[in-house]
């Protein structure tokens, strides 16, 4: 009989890229339960819906007051979206449980108790779940000291976990004990060729999440300023804000024929439509310890689009634009040091940037992190 594994994220899973890659890799060992929101997956066997419309923090009235009372130990089961996971998924059996980020950690471990022996827990933290977003107030008020306790609690308890890059994984394991694998955020190899250039013309490209934080407001404003001879496509998933945030991004760039707003790709689709173009860009002001140690997803999208690379600066995204020489770093966090950084590439240099990009495709995919997910399910599936 197939091992039977559980897959936790509060996350609509079909436009979660890394999840979605771990459920490929989760179905290689067994047959794999969802629990997230949205739809089955593909690579699932079943799956556990969580309604749209509910919270995965506790941000009722009295889950707010719960945590202004640093009730943390009640506020682990107070979110809406746990407590229907909770009740959902009670009394089913599993050989192992994954916990997508820290909030998904005590849900994880109330269902693997139910077991004996315990179920192990593998804990994917993506990101430091302290400071997810602590340049919010009331995150950093109430909710960075919940996820402390959460991590405190259960880091040290949870059998495997893994980080995005080394710098967070080491923050994990300062912190909160452990010792944590790098899953990357790369994204498969896709079989493609750096495209050409249009005479005249150089197109930059930006993928992610229309959520207020990311600078987009700056990177916007970076294509205004560069004038003619410089196109914007953006490929940006809207937020669970009905699309709110994202119509103001285009009211923002309004008027201008050369920023142009798309409709979000699936995943698995995403690097050959940005693969028409020749600049991949991104700057985001430090604000928290995820911004300044960032290793994002569309890092690897650019590569995999065979495009050159403009990033503000940080440790593990410019040391890899640097070892591969993928493109530039920008001076600073500043719109016009985008500016600046795009327009020190001759069209000659971002030529050489996309070949390059097309060398690397191989060595920065999600070969490497798919082996270290591998070695973590025989360990844990051995035992």
């Amino acid at each position: 009989m197939k091992p039977q594994i559980l897959c936790i994220s509060f996350s609509d899973i079909n436009v979660d890229s890394r999840v979605l890659r771990q459920v490929q890799v989760l179905s290689e060992f067994g047959a794999v339960t969802t629990l997230a929101y949205g739809e089955i997956p593909a690579g699932a066997s079943a799956h556990i819906e969580i309604e749209s419309s509910l919270p995965s923090l506790p941000q009722t009235p009295l889950g707010v007051l719960g945590l202004a009372l640093r009730l943390y130990k009640t506020s682990e089961f107070s979110a809406p979206a746990v407590r229907q996971a909770l009740q959902l998924a009670t009394g089913k059996t599993f050989d192992l449980i994954i916990a997508n980020e820290a909030r998904a950690l005590p849900l994880a471990h109330r269902l693997a108790s139910e077991s004996t022996p315990k179920t192990p827990v593998w804990g994917d933290m993506h990101e430091w779940a302290p400071e997810e977003r602590a340049h919010v107030m009331p995150w950093r008020l109430l909710v960075k000291p919940y996820m402390t306790h959460v991590c405190r609690s259960y880091i040290s308890k949870t059998d495997a976990v893994s980080a995005v890059n080394g710098s967070i994984g080491r923050l994990y394991d300062s912190n909160f004990g452990g010792s944590a694998k790098v899953v990357r955020n790369a994204a498969p190899f896709q079989d493609l060729h750096p495209s050409p250039m249009k005479d005249g013309m150089i197109r930059l490209a930006h993928s992610g999440a229309a959520v207020p934080g990311r600078n987009l407001e700056g990177m916007i404003q970076a294509a205004i300023d560069l004038g003619e001879g410089y196109t914007l496509d953006l490929y940006l998933v809207k937020a669970r804000d009905g699309g709110k945030y994202w119509e103001q991004l285009r009211t923002l760039a309004a008027g201008n024929s050369r920023i142009i707003f798309h409709d979000a790709v699936e995943p698995t689709a995403l690097a050959a439509t940005l693969n028409q173009y020749d600049v991949g860009i991104f700057s985001l002001p430090p604000k928290t310890t995820n911004h300044q140690l960032m290793l994002p997803n569309k890092f690897f999208d650019f590569v995999q689009a065979r495009l050159a690379i403009v990033f503000s600066p940080s440790p593990e995204t410019s040391a890899l634009i640097e070892e591969y020489d993928l493109g530039k770093i920008a001076a600073d966090y500043s719109t016009q040091g985008l500016v600046d950084a795009v327009k020190a590439m001759t069209r000659a240099d971002i030529a050489a940037y996309k070949e390059n990009s097309h060398r690397s495709a191989h060595s920065l995919s999600s070969v490497e992190d798919e082996q270290t997910e591998r070695s973590i399910l025989e360990d844990l599936l051995s035992r």
